[in-house]
């Protein structure tokens, strides 16, 4: 720390109980009461130095008193500032440093202590050794800044609060590793001006390790709120990058808000507003004074900080009752990046009096919101944008799919809470794009697990919620598992046994195709290649093994089809058996009313078309087969 020493007398002051003298060996003519301190002293030496002393013991003097009883309540740094005052008007040595610098300045214009009673008085000095010395040093403003919050009426009148924040405003937005030398000795080893290492005042010939743009967040962060604000506002103004200032904010709010992480311990976070009060718990207004502040500084603008860090910022604001604006701006803040957030993270208990629901749906439905509505500006994927093969086939997450993804795992989570209400539940799967959801297998197990905790239901409200998802867009697993679902509605099973058909006739057919076109590519590549011995009996092994391997997949996929068929069959025998429709077209009637746009044969005629496909495949294969087995014989025989 910078300090420098004035004067030339030994220290001739003692301290007894609640009083100082000064050993001079002549009695004292004046008592200065400065709070619950009393300074016996002589008048000559003070008024030598002070207009305000002069005038006080003037007026004294007057009245006649014998004894000369100044009082001074309000000088600024209370008695322990005066008695450097004293000390300097005695001559003694002062030694100045950041930490008193401020107080004497403030005291010395108070006392009205300028060159016209005496050269080198304390004004002088103290003003040269703030501009020169500790405005020019990181820690030593920093260290003076902080200690203008107790006297900042004073300061401000200086301006000296001004004068160190722009000191240190400067400094910050200054690259470090450009200036090592005198720049950076914010906790970093002293170096030489040409940039190594010191030892002992030797140049080692190291180089110090570059620093980072964040060097300066911890040292800030020791600031009050009013103080570290206008900083940040300085900062701000002199260009400084918004990420830098929002990482410094980051650092701050979490330093002084104990909550703000749910894994954060208490180790990790200071629990102080102002360096006063270190140790102590702040207060909830002071909390909610800092979220707003925050909320304020931070700048609008996507991916500054982290998405966790918006999340438990929104959730400390909830827990104490911030201001509604507040808590909006967060959300508005957390849904320009949503895509950015983890399930945890949306998983925020429901903090209100009330307690309808487990967790704050109703907070994640505002949270959607405004990240379609920015979608939406932003001009992001939709149907008229994206083809539907392009959307479907795309291998990259486009942020709104990120987005249904999310959701539809929050579903899942909300789902078993009893207290949900279905339009809730509803609102929020429905609010989600078709077009963002390529498949509709999180959705199905969310609207799965909302239905058996909600056995109640009415069967006209389980089919309201079915409608939510496209049969269309299950996969296999999710038809399969959907067909013998007992707690969808009977509409919902048909649907998905319809398109589960649908899927597995256009997998035969694709197999078909497939089939076919190697087997052409073959015939042509050995009418080219001709008989060449080992070379043509090797493709021909391998042509029966991969005809064994399709056969097998055919086999398979030919059980299925029956299986589901017999299903089918079933279900059209039960839903005849219901009454409800009569004559020869109750099948037919049946598919009108369920939405299916196919003949009333489909499910029988197709049947035989599917099953001669697959006979006459096998009897290609078999002639195939045959066909190999005699050119083999020809070429045994020549």
């Amino acid at each position: 720390m910078a300090c420098m020493k004035l004067g030339s007398k030994s220290d001739a002051f003692h301290r007894q109980g609640q009083a100082w003298f000064c050993t001079t060996g002549l009695p004292s003519d004046v008592v200065v009461e400065v709070g619950e301190m009393s300074f016996h002293l002589h008048k000559f030496p003070l008024l030598s130095r002070s207009g305000v002393m002069e005038r006080l013991i003037s007026e004294a003097s007057e009245e006649g008193d014998e004894a000369c009883n100044i009082n001074l309540p309000d000088i600024p740094g209370g008695a322990k500032t005066f008695e450097l005052v004293a000390k300097f008007c005695y001559g003694v040595k002062l030694e100045l440093t950041a930490s008193n610098v401020v107080y004497l300045r403030c005291a010395a214009e108070h006392l009205e202590m300028t060159e016209e009673y005496g050269e080198g008085n304390l004004i002088t000095h103290t003003e040269s050794f703030l501009n020169q010395v500790v405005l020019r040093n990181w820690k030593d403003s920093l260290k003076a800044l902080q200690t203008c919050d107790d006297i900042l009426p004073y300061a401000e009148e200086l301006n000296i609060t001004k004068r160190c924040i722009e000191s240190l405003a400067t400094k910050a937005s200054t690259d470090p590793n450009l200036f090592g030398w005198p720049v950076k000795e914010h906790g970093g080893p002293m170096q030489s001006p040409g940039g190594s290492v010191l030892w002992n005042g030797i140049s080692t010939g190291a180089r110090p390790k570059k620093s980072s743009s964040d060097w300066w967040y911890e040292d800030a962060s020791t600031l009050s709120l009013p103080l570290y604000q206008r900083l940040i506002s300085v900062m701000e103004s002199r260009g400084i990058k918004q990420e830098i200032i929002a990482g410094s904010i980051t650092s701050y709010s979490k330093k002084y808000l104990p909550g703000l992480s749910r894994r954060q311990g208490t180790s990790e976070s200071s629990t102080r507003l102002a360096p006063a009060s270190l140790g102590s718990p702040p207060s909830e207004e002071d909390q909610k004074l800092l979220l707003e502040e925050v909320d304020r500084l931070l700048p609008l603008q996507k991916r500054l900080v982290p998405t966790k860090f918006l999340f438990g910022l929104l959730r400390t604001a909830m827990i104490l009752r911030a201001n509604p604006s507040c808590i909006s701006n967060f959300e508005r803040r957390i849904g320009m990046q949503l895509d950015q957030a983890t399930l945890e993270d949306l998983l925020m208990p429901n903090f209100s009096y009330s307690m309808e629901t487990l967790y704050n749906v109703d907070c994640v439905q505002r949270i959607l919101d405004h990240f379609l509505a920015m979608e939406q500006i932003a001009g992001g994927a939709s149907p008229g944008s994206v083809e539907d093969g392009q959307l479907i086939g795309s291998p990259s997450l486009t942020p709104v799919t990120m987005v249904a993804k999310l959701i539809d795992g929050y579903l899942a989570e909300v789902a078993p809470d009893v207290n949900l209400k279905l339009p809730k539940f509803q609102a929020l799967a429905a609010a989600v794009p078709e077009y963002a959801r390529h498949l509709d297998d999180g959705l199905y197990r969310a609207i799965d697990i909302y239905l058996k905790s909600h056995p109640w239901l009415a069967e006209a409200e389980r089919e309201q919620l079915c409608r939510l998802m496209d049969c269309q867009k299950l996969s296999l697993e999710a038809c399969t598992h959907a067909a013998q679902n007992e707690r969808l509605p009977l509409r919902i099973v048909v649907q998905v046994l319809f398109f589960e058909q649908l899927q597995l006739r256009s997998s035969i057919a694709g197999c078909f195709l497939v089939s076919d076109n190697l087997d052409g590519s073959r015939q042509l590549r050995n009418g080219f290649s001709g008989f060449s011995g080992s070379n043509e009996g090797g493709g021909w092994a391998t042509t029966v093994r991969e005809n064994q391997v399709l056969k097998v997949g055919m086999d398979s996929m030919r059980m299925r089809v029956s299986e589901l068929e017999k299903e089918c069959s079933n279900m059209r025998q039960e839903i005849e058996k219901l009454g409800k429709v009569k004559g020869s077209s109750t099948w037919g009637n049946v598919s009108k009313k369920f939405g299916f746009k196919i003949k009333s044969q489909m499910c029988s005629a197709q049947e035989g078309s599917v099953s001669k496909q697959l006979d006459g495949n096998e009897k290609v294969e078999k002639l195939k087969e045959g066909h190999g087995k005699q050119k083999k014989a020809s070429l045994k025989d020549e």
